[in-house]
């Protein structure tokens, strides 16, 4: 796998990663009884803890990007083991 590659595949896992991890802990102040101010939404999160949730989904990610580089790399896994997958085989 090419390094322009494999950059190009952590960063969309890591924001479908990150869009998993935004929910987490997030309480509205509808949730935790408080007013909502003037110009807020009131589904909007009291506190978003974002550094937290970043550094939850990069480890997260590098744990399931370095499984799938050691797939694509290291073990003899294809497209073609997959079953559910239409054959890949190029007809000549």
């Amino acid at each position: 796998m090419k390094i322009t590659s494999a950059i190009a595949v952590y960063f969309i896992m890591w924001w479908l990663t990150l869009f998993m991890v935004l929910p987490w802990g997030s309480r509205s102040a509808h949730e935790a009884g408080t007013a909502v101010g003037a110009g807020h939404a009131p589904s909007a999160p009291i506190h978003a803890r974002m550094r937290l949730k970043v550094l939850v989904t990069t480890v997260i990610t590098t744990v399931f990007f370095v499984a799938f580089y050691w797939m694509i790399t290291a073990s003899s896994l294809t497209l073609d083991d997959i079953w559910f997958l239409p054959d890949f085989t190029p007809k000549l």
